[in-house]
């Protein structure tokens, strides 16, 4: 078995946050979640804790686009007796047409996907720099291509993305590992929720790579713990898709033009947004 690791986790509370948890616990990791939710967060653990009566996990509450996260890294930190791995999860989605996005819905979107995110690494860097240690990023499909309803998400998933990139190139002379995760949707409390409510031409275009179910996006994180690769994209057909969106940009977009034309209803249709919140892609 590796050797065990201190490990935080953003958006730990449910979803995929809590899902890495789970299977990193039973690497024998020592891991600690992080979550706006307290009583949630308490009842993830209990939850961990029965499925693994010896698994080291603790938690704080904790909202990665407040002030107080410089100091609550620290106490985390402190809590595991160090910090070798950093998997951020947090995040939320905004879903509808652009005209009915507030300039809040953006703010609060990139607030919490792509701020949140610098936040925390600004913050336990230091300790990082100690372990030589990793930073999973989860940024999503939607960082690599634009989807239909998903302006303020896809802006959100695009810097993480960028900035991922950009974090590879300066730490690793440093001897840090940057990298970051491209998904497409997969089954998860955020999307349950946004399947209650989407747009038609959202459901059409974003599912053109079809759900993925948790484990396999789970299994092909922690495998890409073990690998260089910098991009980590589960799923056989996503890579497939990601691909063809690569090196055939003009046919993958007449394919969504055609899937989008089909189900087109227009703004008139959806008088607000959908608004979700979990973590993940």
């Amino acid at each position: 078995m590796a050797q065990s690791r201190n490990v935080i986790i953003t958006g730990g509370s449910s979803g995929l946050g809590l899902a890495l948890a789970e299977a990193l616990l039973r690497r024998g990791d020592h891991v600690l979640l992080l979550a706006r939710d307290a009583a949630k967060l308490a009842a993830a653990i209990t939850g961990l804790r029965e499925k693994n009566p010896h698994a080291q996990v603790d938690f704080i509450a904790s909202d990665v686009s407040g002030a107080q996260i410089e100091a609550d890294i620290a106490r985390a930190v402190q809590t595991l007796g160090g910090l070798d791995l950093l998997i951020n999860s947090a995040g939320i989605l905004r879903e509808g047409y652009f005209e009915h996005l507030t300039e809040d819905d953006f703010r609060r979107t990139l607030d919490i996907n792509f701020f949140g995110a610098v936040r925390v690494i600004r913050a336990a860097l230091p300790w990082l720099r100690q372990s030589r240690g990793k930073i999973i990023n989860i940024s999503s499909v939607a960082g690599l291509t634009g989807v239909f309803g998903y302006a303020a998400y896809c802006s959100s998933k695009y810097a993480l993305l960028g900035f991922s990139e950009t974090l590879r190139a300066e730490l690793k002379p440093q001897g840090i590992r940057v990298q970051v995760v491209c998904p497409p949707e997969f089954d998860s409390p955020m999307v349950d929720a946004l399947d209650q409510g989407r747009t038609p031409e959202n459901q059409a275009h974003a599912l053109t790579i079809p759900k993925l179910d948790l484990p396999t996006v789970v299994n092909a994180i922690v495998a890409g713990l073990d690998r260089a690769q910098f991009i980590i994209i589960p799923g056989v057909q996503t890579r497939l898709m990601t691909f063809g969106l690569q090196h055939f940009p003009g046919i993958s977009r007449w394919v969504s033009d055609l899937r989008i034309r089909a189900s087109y209803r227009g703004p008139t249709h959806q008088p607000k947004p959908v608004q979700k919140s979990g973590s993940g892609a």
